[in-house]
Order: C-alpha cells, then structure tokens, then sequence
C-alpha cells in the first residue's frame, strides 16, 4: 500500500519552501519482512524524486499498540532497518541516509473503539522521509523607472522623461537631464549591460516604422536609441556594455501616444 504526504514547512517565503515527502511502507502483525511490491513501491518513490533536491532520508519503524514495549522498540528497529537494507542493496547511497530508527508502538487513545483493526494496521509501518532542498528561486523581471542595485536579465528601465517630439530623434533638455542622472548610476553599477530599445507610435498598422523628420528615413525608433546611446557614451559609459536596437510601433504602453514616443532600457547581462 502506497501513502504519500506533503509537508511543507513555510519560511523565507514562498519561493524558498523546505518540504519533507514521506512514503510509507505497512507491515503485517508480527512482521518485518518485505514483499516485491513494497521494495518496488519504496524504490520508485526515491527514483521519482528529483535527485538534485534530495538533502537526506530518514527511516522511522512504528509498531501497533499490542504486546510489550522492548518487544516492540525491537520490531520497529527491523523494520526500519530492512528497508534501509532494501535501499542499500539497489544502489541508494547509505550517506544521504542519515536516520534509521525504530520508535515502538503507537498508543491509540482509549476511547477510540471504531475500527480499531484498521487503525492498529495503520500503525505497523516505517516512514521513509526525504528532506529537500528548497526549490531555486524564480525570479521575474520588472518594470522600474530608474536604475536599480539589483537587477535581473530582463528587467526593464522605463525613462519617464526621456521622451520625444513627434517625428523628431533629437534629445530635448529635459531627456539631457534623465539621462545625466541614469549615467551616474550606470557608473556607479559598473556590471549592468543593456539593450537601448526605442520606440515610435501613431502609424498605420501596416506600417510598423516611422520616418525620422531630420533624416527623412523610415528608422525613427532606431534613431532614438542610437540618440540615447550616443549620449551616454558621452558620458563615459563604455559601449562594450550597450546596444541600441529600434523596435518601430510593436511595443505600446497603452498609456498615450506621448508614452509611446520613448526609450527604455533592457538590462542583458549582470
């Protein structure tokens, strides 16, 4: 018979979940042997488990509330100890098997009469307990106005200044001015590489370019995040860590047609 329970034990948030898995394996009265389909059962139970995350198991013997205590605590030992032997003989390391123990009988409450066979054969079991590692964090990128400390790959910079005329590339003084103070932060977080995206609203559908008035080419989001990676360069941040690439009108904010009109920055490496 094949019993698994999940106990997951909360800390350091959600994302760093200790779990415990428990497989337990049922005896009958009296014994400590196992058949076939216990062995197979509690080896699969191990296999199946993602290897990588296995800490250690533990190995508890129980027994039911009928005959002597000493009697007990040694059949509860057997027990643990021939599915240790079981484990051992189908290649799990004895290492990561850091508990074997038997814990003798379980005492069932007095006034508990309903179905007390079944509870007492509920009893007679060993608990085989893999503690695992907590899973690796996920993380997510985000959206932020400003450069952070901390960023992961993906994240992106929204400039809430950094904004253009339509039609226009050219950096406005209020641009100049955003991009002085992200500059001080780049230097300042020497490891961030970036992608310069820009972008351009207010076209056809067909049409996913606009056309630069200065230039009169169709490369107007282009020219905005070459804009942007000049300027920085400017201001001595080395363009081994930059690249600029125009994404036309596929990227809307939803916001506004001014908001469409921007730069961003996508961090690509840290």
């Amino acid at each position: 018979m094949k019993f698994l329970k999940y106990l997951p034990l909360l800390f350091f948030g959600l994302l760093h979940a200790q779990e415990e898995v428990v497989h337990s394996v049922y005896f009958d009265f009296d014994k400590f042997a196992l058949n076939e389909k216990q062995v197979n059962e509690a080896i699969d139970f191990i296999k199946k488990t993602d290897s990588t995350r296995i800490e250690s198991i533990q190995i508890y013997g129980y027994t039911d509330d009928v005959g002597k205590d000493a009697y007990n605590y040694k059949l509860s030992t057997k027990r643990a100890a021939a599915i240790q032997n079981k484990f051992i003989e189908n290649g799990i390391k004895s290492k990561i098997i850091v508990t074997i123990e038997g814990k003798g009988r379980i005492l069932i409450d007095d006034d508990i009469v309903e179905n007390l066979p079944e509870k007492r054969s509920k009893n007679r079991r060993v608990d085989v307990v893999l503690n695992l590692k907590p899973l690796p964090k996920i993380e997510i990128p985000g959206f932020f106005n400003t450069i952070q400390k901390h960023h992961i790959v993906g994240d992106h910079i929204y400039l809430d200044n950094v904004l253009f005329e339509r039609g226009s590339s050219k950096l406005t003084f209020k641009t100049k001015t955003e991009l002085d103070k992200i500059a001080r932060l780049l230097v300042k977080y020497k490891n961030l590489e970036f992608e310069v995206q820009g972008h351009v609203c207010c076209t056809p559908p067909y049409q996913k370019e606009a056309i630069d008035m200065d230039t009169k080419k169709r490369q107007l989001s282009t020219n905005r995040a070459q804009s942007v990676y000049k300027y920085l360069i400017f201001k001595k941040i080395a363009k081994e860590r930059m690249t600029f690439k125009g994404y036309g009108n596929t990227v809307p904010l939803g916001k506004g047609s001014e908001y469409d009109r921007r730069v961003e920055l996508v961090i690509s490496k840290i």
